[in-house]
């Protein structure tokens, strides 16, 4: 019942952007925080992003520093990640996960979360 359902994935080249979407469904979104995550082919899981169940708090992986932005209206039960001079190596399948409450300390360990989305591929090229 507790769903979580990414989207705005798709084709971007080198610098541009996009914003992805995370819909929640079955859960109080304002009890939770949402992270960010990515894999690509052949590498594991990592965090890309995390923030708190009140949206006060948002943590970011160094390499997408300055450049994504993490986000919820906890109202529409929504969280976005925009993504701004993207490169190459964002290449990936994103996910969103939710923990109850606070991002954990250790925020870019997958098994920190309780519920994680099907993913959306992303793909930087030119």
């Amino acid at each position: 019942q507790l769903q979580l359902v990414e989207s705005g994935g798709g084709l971007v080249q080198p610098g541009g952007s996009l914003r992805l979407s995370c819909a929640t469904a079955g859960f109080t979104l304002a009890y939770y925080a949402i992270g960010w995550f990515r894999q690509a082919p052949g590498k594991e899981r990592e965090g890309v992003s995390c923030i708190s169940s009140s949206g006060d708090h948002t943590n970011y992986r160094d390499s997408v520093k300055g450049r994504f932005t993490i986000s919820k209206n906890n109202a529409q039960n929504t969280v976005y990640l925009q993504m701004n001079s993207l490169k190459p190596e964002d290449t990936a399948v994103y996910y969103c996960a939710a923990v109850p409450w606070s991002c954990p300390a250790n925020w870019l360990s997958t098994p920190e979360y309780r519920y994680w989305g099907q993913g959306t591929q992303v793909t930087v090229a030119s």
